[in-house]
């Protein structure tokens, strides 16, 4: 019997690319543990830890969280997936990150969803939300009944700070400042796989064939007949 080598690979893309949603489809089909940076901040953050509370008083001044302290919380999150095939979201986001991750494992493939920065604002812009219940609306995809107003209460719906153009475009510029020579260093070293286009669910079945060159569909498992 062939004892597949396990899978490390990591997803890039800018905020609003379908990110999210690939790496839960990647979860879904080929069982992998997901680590996502900004999830494990959040946690860190919740319980107080050490690291928690260094990045908050970091991110409650504004600052970016320095390189070596995004690098601990993850490396030592990664040392407890030794046995399993995993996923890494959000990290890492610049070269000091990726060459502290080089020296600890060998990382095998890089997802980059490469949606154009148009697309993607008109995505971000579109979204509007009604506060009390966290029910989301797109524009684009799933508009209210009545502009601005929720279907179930009729109260107002608002946009994010984070959803609002301006906002978008300084997000955008800030992650091709900082992730572009990320996605550079991992293309020299052979390891980028990119995949273009404008909507998720067009992008996901190429992503979905790549994969299944490295590791076996789990979710087909259940229905498959027992030899």
């Amino acid at each position: 019997m062939v004892v597949q080598p396990l899978l490390r690979a990591v997803i890039m893309g800018p905020p609003g690319s379908g990110k999210g949603t690939v790496s839960a489809r990647i979860v879904k089909h080929f069982g992998v543990k997901h680590l996502s940076s900004g999830d494990l901040l959040r946690d860190n953050m919740q319980k107080k830890t050490e690291v928690g509370i260094l990045a908050k008083s970091y991110i409650d001044q504004g600052q970016l969280i320095p390189d070596d302290i995004m690098s601990q919380l993850m490396l030592n999150e990664i040392k407890g997936l030794d046995r399993y095939n995993w996923l890494l979201d959000g990290f890492p986001r610049t070269v000091a990150q990726a060459e502290a991750l080089d020296k600890e494992c060998h990382i095998d493939t890089v997802i980059d969803l490469d949606v154009p920065f148009e697309t993607i604002k008109c995505r971000l812009t579109a979204r509007w939300i009604h506060p009390a219940s966290g029910r989301v609306y797109n524009l684009e995809f799933s508009p209210p009944k009545v502009q601005g107003i929720d279907d179930i209460t009729g109260e107002p719906l608002v946009q994010r700070d984070d959803d609002k153009p301006e906002t978008v475009s300084k997000r955008l510029q800030a992650y091709d400042a900082q992730t572009k020579p990320v996605l550079e260093y991992y293309r020299k070293k052979g390891l980028l796989k990119s995949f273009s286009g404008t909507e998720t669910n067009k992008i996901w079945p190429h992503i979905y064939a790549f994969l299944q060159t490295k590791l076996p569909d789990v979710s087909q498992k259940d229905a498959a007949i027992p030899r």
